[in-house]
């Protein structure tokens, strides 16, 4: 479903309780995560409703590569003919998005968390495991990246080695990727918090990157999981230490 400018020149799509973003920059268009598999769909419902086409879309950029990030990413490379961005630490997840360092048992979820169940049975509607790899990628590490909107880099390591999170310092928002959700998808936990520890691969190393994400200061934060925080990161990421990782 596309919810249009959640920030300025920001459209959120969520896709099996998992969101990106088309970063409008002038009628060019950077796409930041891609989902699950079938929301390739989802982006030409979401440009046909903003009147864009897919020529209009310049690049990808992936806050990291975990499987419900990485959904359309190669069709989009191949099909579009647009380069994919990712951190140099994630490169390996973008070859095997299944082979993600994590802390606890994804099992114990399973078989505990039956709140979550929904969003496990839409991941599997939605062939969310089963994204293709992307064949080539631009890496990155720092800085701002040479794509529409001029995304600056908040190295967030901790959910991935390689996580990062956008910040848009003219639009005042922040993506935060998974650094940071609204909604846990393996607890289904709500409002800000770190995502369980059967999707990261060091929770303490996560916890400590919440202050560079405090440091932007942006006034919006749109998350991988959940709805957008408009009370400011810093509040968000008091409520994430709070919370911590399930």
């Amino acid at each position: 479903m596309l919810y249009a400018d959640v920030a300025p020149g920001v459209h959120r799509v969520e896709d099996s309780y998992t969101n990106w973003y088309l970063v409008d920059d002038g009628g060019r268009l950077t796409v930041v995560d891609t989902g699950v598999p079938s929301s390739w769909g989802s982006l030409h419902d979401a440009l046909r409703d903003l009147g864009r086409s897919p020529g209009d879309v310049e690049a990808v950029v992936l806050t990291h590569a975990h499987f419900d990030h990485l959904g359309f990413a190669e069709k989009a490379r191949r099909e579009l003919g647009v380069p994919v961005y990712v951190h140099e630490n994630d490169v390996p997840l973008t070859r095997h998005p299944w082979r993600y360092d994590h802390e606890r048992p994804r099992s114990w979820y399973l078989a505990t968390q039956v709140q979550a169940l929904p969003m496990v049975a839409a991941f599997a509607r939605n062939r969310a495991w089963f994204p293709a790899p992307v064949k080539e990628v631009v890496r990155y590490e720092n800085g701002t990246l040479p794509v529409p909107g001029s995304p600056r880099v908040v190295f967030s390591p901790g959910h991935t080695h390689g996580h990062c999170a956008l910040h848009f310092p003219d639009r005042d928002v922040l993506i935060a990727g998974d650094a940071l959700v609204t909604l846990d998808p393996y607890t289904a936990r709500r409002g800000p918090c770190m995502v369980a520890r059967a999707a990261t691969a060091d929770s303490d190393r996560n916890m400590r990157s919440l202050d560079a994400l405090a440091q932007t200061g942006a006034g919006t934060v749109l998350v991988g999981h959940g709805e957008p925080w408009t009370a400011g990161v810093e509040d968000a990421v008091v409520r994430a230490r709070a919370a911590g990782s399930a």
